[in-house]
């Protein structure tokens, strides 16, 4: 460290000096260059040119060492002008880069000095410009010249590296010198001057497994194949420097860490955690039922763990199968055929695993690459239903078969060791209109109704077997099977054929005998082997074999033609043309089809022109039952229109209550008679509407009203006779109301009718006489005249006779 202090106080000290010592001056004499070239031009006239001097500068550039520590200014250098004679007239200016702030200089004597501390690695150079005025006329003498003041760098920056971490792999088990990344480190110090920014690099730690190439970064692996194990060990950190000054001492040094991991390669096989297996399952077991899960362990990652399954020996070989989850990279032991316990109680796997991908054997030696393990597998006996001997039954009879005839028999067992007896029995849900039984013993199909095959060709029952054990094992439950029987009903014939269709047609009255007026064709509801065969003919007596024929054609078809050349529409307009169908099947089967003929008039073409009533409402294609659909769409428009009519005449009556918040499950009604003949005057609706006579406050139908929501019964305000009388009716009828247990519900409407108080006898009603057992006078009736004065006699003698 002392040799490198000396080193740099030498360097300084010579830099002082080479600035001091530029003292050359550098003089051009561009008038002397002029002046040969004026002589040469004048061709030796031996006239002498005057020559012009131009003064030079004492330098050229300076070199200024960076971070200056010392407490003085840093002198740079001095600035001299060949017209300074040292007398005190010249000024000296700077200007450029930092002049006046970073670099100042004495205008007597040029002295240049450096006022801060500067680092090269902000700014390498400033760029100045010096000139020389004169102080007392400030007249510049001599143009501005430009000159540069370069920063001499130091070791004052450490190595940095572009990444403070790194995070790379590796493939494991790679070979010794494998390069696994490149680290790279930068300094700020001047590469063109020194050993300042020559960098070295060194791992710190991380040995013995890798290393650093010095001079370029690149971190290798060091170990073999044999020590970079990723399932010894995954991660690993390794520290890099980077030192300055060619890695001599003294430099600065600079540090990063880098994560390295191995990556997973398939050097490991997979293998099981144990080498037998044991599992256990019921004979009932469906084909595809799980049985059981084994599992073998691969050391790798990834793609490079996952592995398959399959059965390669023993004699549950093909009994058993094995699937591989994807997921837990389990085997899966599948039941692959049916069991049974009584003939095999267990079986034997030979199970094997390997990888799916390529393994790496160059780190195997001599282990396998697969790995085996035995799986043994015990059936438990269960109680099994009876067992058909067959998956289905397929059975025939024919349709004429007589009740009581076997179409087939079934038969079941038991396949367990009790082999219990088995009986039979038919599933009324295949068999709803019981055509079919079966002997509950033997299990044989027998029929029980006659059969029809034009209505259904095949019947399809299932045949229940049960086991039938209850006087050997009665805690057995009992077990149940079921057998698909499918029974087809052969043809008989017993259908006769029919036309195909409803055959009308026409003949003109002038015609030709021979002519085809129409072809028929027929329909058999049966099915014979060969094919249908039908035969055509005219019934062998009636007088229509005169005028019409039939021609078999031979294709189960057959043509009517005309015997005449002539037809009256006038004497004869339909005919009626029996034709005769026979099959060609045993036992032959026979009938008679009916062919309407009408006789029309037709134009020279052939073409109907007129015909009579029934068959022009034929030809215009409207049926009867056409005809009967708009007769009834007439009448159904004719009773909408009536009705609409009705309705709109008919006068809206105005409802009882106008608010439907009023209208209420039950309508309580109250009707008084009137005053009697004289009394005009009588119930005065205006008088029931008298806002005084209207409750304040509305009161809630749907609560039982208290006694603080009712208004008083008595208004203090004295209304008029009639309004009073009004009122107090109505609030005796609430009252009453309200104080009825039996009244009805609160939200129903109670009309309270009044005749009015014209009448000096008020109310005749019962519902007020019925409260009232006063003394009534009724002597006032007889000022009402000679009809009223009886009524008053009659009322005033009850009222004697009571008092008597």
């Amino acid at each position: 460290m002392r040799t490198c202090l000396l080193v740099l106080l030498w360097a300084s000290l010579s830099l002082y000096v080479d600035n001091m010592s530029i003292t050359r001056r550098i003089v051009v004499e561009m008038g002397e260059m002029e002046g040969e070239k004026e002589e040469d031009r004048d061709g030796g006239k031996g006239e002498k040119l005057l020559k012009r001097f131009k003064r030079g500068w004492m330098w050229n550039q300076f070199f200024l060492q960076e971070e200056y520590t010392g407490s003085d200014k840093q002198y740079i250098g001095k600035l001299q002008s060949d017209m300074d004679r040292g007398d005190g007239t010249l000024k000296y200016i700077l200007s450029g880069d930092g002049a006046g702030d970073i670099f100042t200089i004495d205008e007597n004597n040029g002295d240049l000095h450096a006022n801060k501390r500067l680092d090269r690695e902000d700014k390498a150079f400033y760029t100045l410009r010096a000139t020389v005025v004169n102080k007392n006329t400030g007249i510049k003498l001599e143009p501005e010249t430009e000159f540069i003041v370069k920063l001499h760098d130091i070791n004052d920056n450490e190595p940095i590296f572009t990444e403070e971490l790194y995070t790379v792999s590796v493939p494991e088990r790679s070979n010794m010198g494998t390069s696994v990344t490149q680290v790279t480190a930068t300094d700020a110090d001047d590469s063109m001057y020194g050993n300042s920014a020559k960098l070295r690099y060194s791992i710190s730690q991380g040995h013995p497994y890798f290393s650093v190439e010095p001079d370029t970064g690149i971190i290798r692996t060091a170990l073999g194949p044999g020590e970079m194990d990723r399932e010894k060990r995954e991660h690993y950190q390794v520290v890099i420097e980077a030192k300055d000054m060619a890695g001599q001492r003294g430099g600065l040094t600079g540090t990063t860490m880098v994560n390295i991991t191995l990556t997973d390669v398939n050097d490991n096989p997979p293998r099981f955690s144990q080498s037998i297996y044991q599992f256990s399952v019921p004979e009932s077991m469906k084909a595809g039922t799980p049985v059981g899960r084994i599992k073998a362990v691969d050391k790798d990652l990834g793609k490079n763990a996952e592995m398959f399954y399959n059965v390669v020996g023993g004699d549950g070989l093909d009994m058993f199968d094995v699937i591989t989850d994807k997921d837990s990279q389990e085997g899966i032991i599948t039941v692959g055929k049916p069991l049974d316990y009584e003939k095999t109680r267990s079986y034997t796997l030979e199970i094997q695993v390997q990888n799916t991908q390529t393994l790496d054997t160059r780190f195997l030696g001599y282990l396998p690459t697969k790995d085996m393990a035995t799986v043994r597998i015990g059936i438990e006996d269960v109680d099994e239903p009876p067992l058909f001997e067959r998956a289905s039954y397929v059975m025939e009879v024919k349709e004429d078969a007589a009740v009581g005839t076997a179409v087939g028999s079934v038969r079941a067992m038991d396949p367990d060791g009790y082999n219990s007896p088995v009986r039979y029995s038919i599933d009324r849900r295949t068999d709803l209109d019981r055509l079919f039984n079966v002997h509950s013993g033997n299990g044989s199909v027998f029929i029980t109704r006659p059969l029809d095959r034009e209505e259904a060709a095949w019947h399809n029952i299932s045949v229940i077997a049960m086991e039938f054990n209850y006087y050997i094992l009665p805690y057995k439950p009992l077990q149940t099977s079921r057998g698909p029987v499918y029974i087809r009903l052969l043809d008989v014939n017993d259908n006769a054929p029919t036309f195909a269709s409803f055959y009308e047609t026409f003949v003109c009255e002038k015609t030709k005998a021979g002519q085809k007026i129409q072809t028929v064709s027929a329909l058999d509801a049966d099915d014979p082997a060969g094919g249908h065969k039908f035969f055509f003919s005219l019934a062998t007596e009636g007088a229509y074999r005169g005028n019409f024929t039939v021609r078999d054609n031979g294709d189960n078809t057959a043509g009517v033609l005309t015997r005449r050349s002539s037809y009256s529409r006038l004497h004869k307009s339909v005919y009626l043309v029996p034709v005769v169908i026979t099959d060609g099947d045993f036992p032959m089967q026979s009938s008679t089809g009916t062919l309407t003929v009408r006789v029309c008039t037709c134009d020279r073409e052939g073409n109907m022109e007129l015909c009579n009533a029934e068959a022009q409402t034929s030809s215009a294609g409207l049926s009867t039952g056409a005809l009967v659909a708009i007769l009834l769409c007439v009448i159904i428009l004719l009773m909408i229109i009536v009705l609409f009519a009705a309705l709109k005449k008919q006068k809206k009556k105005e409802p009882l209550i106008i608010s439907k918040e009023d209208v209420r499950d039950n309508v309580v009604s109250y009707n008084d008679e009137g005053g009697g003949e004289e009394d005009t005057q009588a119930f005065d609706i205006g008088a029931l509407r008298n806002p005084e006579a209207i409750e304040e406050s509305k009161q809630r139908r749907d609560i039982i009203p208290s006694d603080t929501l009712y208004p008083p019964l008595r208004q203090t305000v004295i209304p008029s006779r009639d309004n009073a009388d009004v009122r107090d009716f109505i609030n005796q009828r609430v009252q009453d109301n309200d104080n009825n247990p039996t009244a009805p519900p609160y939200d129903s409407l109670a009309t309270y009718a009044y005749e009015g108080t014209g009448s000096v006898a008020e109310s005749l009603s019962s519902l007020g006489s019925a409260s009232s057992e006063g003394d009534q006078d009724y002597n006032y009736l007889s000022d009402w005249g000679p009809r009223f004065r009886k009524l008053a006699d009659m009322y005033g003698a009850e009222d004697s006779d009571r008092d008597s």
